[in-house]
């Protein structure tokens, strides 16, 4: 009799776009309980809202360097080294490209001048496309955003078959069509509406597109600039959401899809 296995998880902690629909903290997940992509301004909060530790962290993916998606890190350090891992017995891998190591610790300079310094004595970092972590076969692929800001995407492969993709910050481009069409679920970026004119982000027409192509994966909006539903606030922008194939999945701050039974579905509960 084989031993149980415990499901993969990927829970959202954020869905906005940088300009913080109302009820929606920056883009964010966490897959497997352990495992982060980027680090907003927001993450902190969402951890804790979630109940997770900073100190359970042992990976972060980093898709690219705008501030809605690193700003986060410092405070991220700080709270491990002076709460949750006092002693650093936990040790943390950044993945992302060869610019990730200056930039962040010159934001963490910035943010705590010195204050810092040590917390990267525990910190591994990986500049290479393609890696193993935790069962997982990760590669990065470039995407089309803002060049100065070095901007990927991930794919992960899990050993038992799971897939799934994050797109990190683009506009519609091949190597996000690639990933998709090997993948399972996707977690896609929504940062503009319609009427905004932009090669660097995907709008609801855009992932229409997207959905029809890719009929067997599941899409995970993220980043959006729709506010999540039943906030009792005027609109940012709007509340209003698009029409969409029942593939794409607008989802909420603190939602969760788990494998099971070779699919992924909505946790409920």
């Amino acid at each position: 009799m084989k031993p149980a296995t415990m499901a993969h998880e990927v829970r959202m902690l954020g869905t906005g776009n940088a300009f913080l629909p109302h009820e929606r903290h920056h883009s964010f997940l966490i897959f497997d309980g352990k495992h982060i992509i980027d680090a907003p301004p927001t993450a902190l909060l969402g951890l804790r809202r979630a109940g997770i530790s900073p100190a359970n962290i042992e990976t972060i993916f980093i898709t690219h360097l705008h501030g809605d998606h690193v700003f986060g890190l410092p405070f991220l350090l700080l709270e491990r080294k002076y709460i949750s891992d006092r002693e650093g017995h936990r040790p943390l891998t950044i993945v992302g490209s060869s610019s990730v190591k200056e930039r962040l610790q010159h934001l963490c300079e910035l943010a705590y001048p010195g204050s810092l310094d040590d917390a990267f004595d525990g910190v591994h970092f990986v500049e290479t496309t393609v890696g193993q972590i935790d069962g997982w076969h990760w590669e990065r692929f470039r995407v089309l955003h803002d060049e100065s800001v070095d901007p990927y995407g991930y794919r992960f492969e899990h050993a038992d078959g799971c897939s799934f993709v994050h797109s990190g910050d683009t506009g519609p481009c091949e190597n996000l069509e690639i990933a998709l069409q090997k993948s399972q679920l996707a977690v896609v970026e929504m940062g503009i509406p319609r009427w905004v004119q932009s090669i660097h982000h995907h709008n609801p027409d855009d992932i229409l597109a997207l959905a029809e192509r890719h009929r067997n994966v599941k899409l995970l909006i993220t980043h959006t600039f729709i506010d999540a539903d039943g906030s009792r606030y005027e609109p940012v922008v709007t509340n209003t959401l698009p029409e969409h194939p029942t593939n794409v999945h607008h989802v909420e701050d603190g939602a969760t899809w788990i494998f099971q039974n070779s699919e992924w579905v909505q946790n409920k509960n």
